[in-house]
């Protein structure tokens, strides 16, 4: 494939640089195939979703329909060849720019839960489970966080596994767990009570024991179904263990490609609360003139293009670097810290704009600005994402 340098069409105007004419023709054919799906179809059911704390099943099926799943799994998703981490991270940012829940909705299914069978299971794993996960028949979820451990669990992980025979038993309980209400799949990272080190079990959603209660009340992400999961002597067969999983080690592999994610995810709010932000000032008039033609306004509009612009260039380096095959912890590290404090400042200053209609519903941004917040907080805070790039620049630890 070729990479166009005709001008795009439905450019955003947030991408100054024109990032996207670095993807090739098909690949931008997919990605305006994810914008107009979240455009017509996703949009109309964000608001009130957003509002009741609820999340909307039809989603799943419009995902289905999209064929848009599966994309960066060789052999699994409808496109051939697998898409490049280029396109994976743009179709991520897409999603975010109009809601950041709907976003993490298939980025758990399609990247944390099937990027850890993909890269975490056997030849046999990818096949039993992949098909059904990349046409959305099935639905995957990713459960590590633990009620009392976050950042630390590599090495105080609490969720047990112990073998008998054939069957590992799994006891803990984990939190924050996205999809896991309805998931068919959910990946479950526990310590093995033998060797001390952490493995990754697929549980299927009707194994007794196996118990996920939606937590209610957040803040942000309302519409994804987050989940406490309570596991009492779940009972999982040998030939659900990823076979590829022997340590932490071997999972912070995953979690360095899928933080990638996240600061795309980042950018994507960026995105949405700028135009958001930029179209509310073109309109709204002040002392008789629409207030874009303040200086003040525009000072806040370019800061905040600047952002983006920095943060997007960031990424598509990262992206090459993926791609090559030789990207490294720290720089994704680097990626989500950046990004994500970049993030906040530009859904501030953009709620800034919009003045007292900045808290209201209908103008969108509230959303922004509160989802904004979990993106700063998962996948690794900044503070431990700061560590991890320290440790790389001056070869000194600094974790407690």
């Amino acid at each position: 494939m070729t990479t166009t340098h005709e001008p795009l069409q439905d450019q955003l105007v947030a991408d100054f640089y024109a990032y996207e004419s670095l993807l090739s023709d098909d690949e931008r054919k997919l990605l305006l195939k994810a914008r107009d799906l979240m455009r017509d179809q996703v949009k109309p059911l964000v608001n009130e979703n957003w509002a009741k704390g609820e999340f909307p099943t039809e989603l799943i099926g419009l995902f289905r329909e999209s064929g848009l799943a599966g994309l960066p799994y060789e052999g699994y998703g409808e496109y051939r060849p697998a898409v490049s981490n280029l396109l994976s991270g743009t179709m991520a940012m897409e999603m975010a720019r109009t809601d950041a829940s709907v976003s993490t909705f298939f980025g758990v299914h399609n990247g944390l839960a099937m990027y850890s069978i993909h890269s975490g299971g056997d030849q046999e794993q990818r096949d039993r489970w992949l098909p059904a996960m990349a046409a959305m028949d099935r639905i995957g979820a990713f459960a590590m966080t633990e009620p009392l451990g976050g950042s630390d669990v590599a090495g105080g992980m609490r969720t047990t596994a112990r073998r008998e025979g054939d069957t590992w038993v799994l006891n803990g309980a984990k939190k924050w767990i996205g999809n896991a209400t309805f998931a068919d799949y959910v990946v479950v990272w526990a310590r093995d009570e033998d060797d001390n080190h952490v493995k990754g079990f697929v549980v299927e959603k009707d194994m007794p024991g196996f118990d996920p209660v939606k937590i209610e009340n957040k803040l942000a992400f309302r519409i994804v179904e987050n989940a406490e999961i309570t596991l009492t002597d779940v009972r999982v067969p040998e030939a659900n263990r990823l076979q590829n999983i022997n340590s932490f080690r071997d999972v912070a592999e995953i979690l360095r490609a899928t933080r990638a994610g996240v600061a795309w995810q980042a950018l994507g709010v960026m995105v949405g609360a700028y135009e958001l932000a930029l179209d509310y000032a073109r309109e709204r008039k002040q002392f008789g003139r629409p207030i874009g033609g303040f200086q003040l306004v525009q000072d806040l509009l370019v800061k905040s293009l600047g952002d983006i612009t920095a943060s997007w260039g960031m990424l598509v380096q990262l992206a090459r670097l993926q791609d090559a095959g030789i990207f490294r912890d720290e720089q994704s590290s680097l990626a989500k810290a950046f990004v994500t404090s970049r993030m906040r400042e530009v859904v501030g200053w953009s709620r800034e704009i919009f003045g007292g209609n900045g808290i209201l519903l209908d103008h969108d941004i509230p959303r922004f600005f509160a989802d904004a917040e979990a993106i700063y907080s998962f996948e690794g805070t900044r503070e431990m994402n700061t560590l991890i790039v320290g440790k790389s620049i001056t070869g000194q630890s600094a974790f407690v």
